[in-house]
């Protein structure tokens, strides 16, 4: 578990229930904001960002809460693992081919897209223990040939 000066995380701070908030119960809350962080805040709204202030912040409590759920290193995740490779690279689709096998228990499937005559996309669609995951990653970044590779992952708990 992580812990810094700012913010210290407990086993406590760490368990969010699953399905805690009804989705079907409304609460109304109220913010102090300053009043330009407010007006840049409203001025995405209206240019179309979100339909409405509350969904904003809704959106923005959820990421809150999945960062937080992500912070303490141990959640059952789901994801997208995206990476872009030459693949005229020697023996390199060998190697993500031999990696995936080895995390056969958390990939769900993949997507190739050829880019370029040289360059590919893969997506890596990814769901389990987030240490694990991040262990994948690791990995693939390190197969040369590899130019680029992301990893956007959610928080089970956290949905």
């Amino acid at each position: 578990m992580k812990t810094n000066k700012k913010n210290k995380l407990t086993k406590k701070t760490c368990r969010i229930e699953k399905g805690a908030i009804a989705p079907a119960k409304l609460a109304r809350f109220s913010v102090s904001l300053e009043n330009n962080l407010i007006k840049k805040f409203d001025a995405l709204v209206k240019a179309g960002a979100y339909p409405t202030r509350s969904k904003a912040v809704e959106v923005l409590i959820q990421n809150f809460i999945n960062d937080h759920s992500l912070s303490c290193g141990n959640s059952k995740v789901i994801g997208s693992l995206n990476n872009i490779y030459d693949h005229h690279k020697r023996e390199l689709l060998s190697k993500l081919t031999s990696i995936q096998h080895d995390f056969e228990n958390v990939i769900v499937s993949t997507h190739h897209i050829h880019l370029n005559h040289h360059n590919c996309f893969e997506t890596v669609i990814v769901k389990g223990a987030q240490n694990k995951i991040n262990v994948l990653l690791k990995k693939i970044k390190s197969v040369k040939g590899i130019k680029y590779a992301s990893l956007n992952i959610y928080a089970e708990n956290a949905i």
